[in-house]
């Protein structure tokens, strides 16, 4: 039994911090319902690398964090389509939504009233830069709040530009925190049995995310300087060239930079390394950073990889995104699973969650669902007989 069986979770959500953060609370077993609107369905629907599934409403983007999920239509401008939500409103457990500034409360559907109809009800709220301050009404994507955070000017080659980060990494760090959140709510009810309402900010997410630079910060007045792929202080905190690829070597502390030297045969400098007083290492940062990177060069980065680990000095080649995708590594944890169910066009595996249980682990259990592909099943259980349904078909309602 996973953690979350037998909660029900209302999504909706769009785009990509919402909805994984409920694909998160799927894979832990909740009944996760995505609600969307028939002609204006999320977005990542139509965004993927095949333009093919993107027309039929199945994109990559939204198959990446759907998994598990059930897909019901609600037209929520419609007095019936208001009255089928607050029904499936009554029996939920968690709601969460991510609708732009006011928009779900103007519609009827805040904290409030859906506090007052079901008070044990979680009620999450995701947005770019939280329900409070002055920029609570402004708009946000992933990219734009890595340039409100700072995060950007964190980032890239001393001399570069502010450069983004690539994948959509404050996104899934707000789901992340939102999942977190919820869990711990309904943990709370469990002891209190009391609602609850949180306020997730994507902004806030990412000062999370950068909690030891936010500190240095804090501390010193000034932004943390931008080093790239090499550190300025300490020589085995970098990435080199070997014969034949890239290698990213971690040896932060002198214990490790000693076992670095020895690795590369160097035991004399080992030695030194190791009896150096630690706010001294950076002395001797250039002079060390060419011997290590004579040494690399005689070997693939492969061999290095090898051959550093077995000296307990955190390195590894720097691979494709694809190459690490078929390393055997992943075969032995549970972060890529298959779905009993696959679907048409879609991946044979999916990004799960981080983490396993002893018993009960997260896992999906069935393929991104089809937009509405569930509407009738869900309204069967909460209720409604099958004539009604179709009455609500035929007057758009759902």
């Amino acid at each position: 039994m996973r953690p979350f069986e037998g909660i029900r979770v209302l999504d909706l959500t769009h785009v990509l911090a919402g909805p994984f953060s409920t694909f998160q609370l799927a894979c832990m077993g909740a009944d996760v319902i995505k609600i969307e609107a028939s002609g204006v369905p999320d977005m990542t629907r139509m965004e993927g690398v095949s333009p093919g599934q993107n027309a039929q409403q199945y994109g990559s983007y939204f198959q990446s964090q759907s998994a598990g999920k059930r897909s019901i239509t609600i037209n929520l401008k419609s007095d019936a389509g208001k009255q089928v939500l607050w029904r499936l409103i009554k029996g939920a457990d968690v709601l969460v939504q991510n609708y732009a500034g006011d928009s779900l409360e103007n519609l009827g559907f805040g904290y409030d009233a859906a506090a007052a109809v079901n008070p044990t009800l979680i009620y999450c709220s995701i947005s770019g830069f939280g329900r409070t301050g002055p920029k609570a009404t402004h708009p946000a994507y992933d990219a734009v709040i890595q340039a409100f955070s700072g995060l950007m000017t964190v980032n890239g080659e001393a001399e570069s530009d502010p450069v983004r980060v690539g994948p959509p990494m404050v996104d899934y760090g707000t789901g992340a925190q939102a999942a977190f959140a919820i869990a711990g709510a309904l943990f709370q009810r469990q002891q209190t049995g009391l609602g609850q309402f949180i306020d997730v900010a994507m902004l806030d997410a990412a000062l999370m995310m950068m909690s030891a630079y936010v500190v240095d910060t804090e501390i010193t007045g000034d932004t943390p300087a931008v080093y790239g792929n090499a550190h300025p202080l300490y020589a085995g905190y970098a990435t080199y060239n070997t014969a034949d690829g890239e290698i990213m070597l971690g040896a932060w502390t002198n214990k490790q930079l000693g076992a670095l030297f020895s690795a590369l045969g160097e035991p004399e400098r080992a030695s030194q390394v190791v009896a150096t007083p630690r706010d001294e290492i950076g002395k001797t940062r250039d002079a060390d950073a060419k011997i290590i990177s004579g040494k690399l060069l005689s070997k693939s980065a492969d061999d290095w990889e090898q051959i550093l680990n077995r000296f307990h000095v955190p390195a590894a080649r720097v691979r494709t995104l694809a190459e690490t995708l078929r390393e055997e590594q992943l075969d032995h944890r549970g972060v890529l699973q298959k779905t009993a169910d696959t679907g048409d066009g879609c991946p044979d595996r999916f990004p799960v969650t981080a983490f396993t249980y002893a018993h009960g682990s997260p896992a999906v259990k069935a393929a991104p669902p089809k937009l509405g592909q569930h509407t009738r099943d869900v309204l069967l259980e909460a209720g409604y007989s099958s004539a009604e349904i179709d009455q609500f078909y035929n007057n758009g309602a759902i």
